[in-house]
């Protein structure tokens, strides 16, 4: 079902099957798709102020334009790695 980082509130990333069906996304928050499956992720907004999230952004719309194929936002990076930057955000 979900899962949690260290020190992560349940509610403010997540991955699960209710967000995956296109469940609401909670207020303050954003459904992100990344890497080769799209998995989808609910993260906080505050994360797109972070310079470390907006070069993220950026790689997006070099990849995409603005014109995502998910109909969300789509972040063209691996789970990884979007894991390991919003692990680091998180402790912000």
């Amino acid at each position: 079902m979900g899962f949690r980082l260290p020190g992560m509130r349940k509610a403010s990333f997540a991955t699960n099957e209710a967000s995956s069906k296109g469940m609401e996304v909670a207020k303050g928050h954003l459904a992100v798709y990344v890497g080769e499956k799209m998995k989808r992720f609910v993260i906080p907004v505050s994360f797109l102020n972070q310079p470390s999230f907006q070069d993220l952004l950026s790689q997006a719309v070099e990849e995409f334009g603005y014109d995502h194929p998910m109909g969300g936002l789509t972040i063209p990076c691996g789970e990884h790695e979007f894991l390991d930057i919003t692990s680091r955000l998180m402790r912000i």
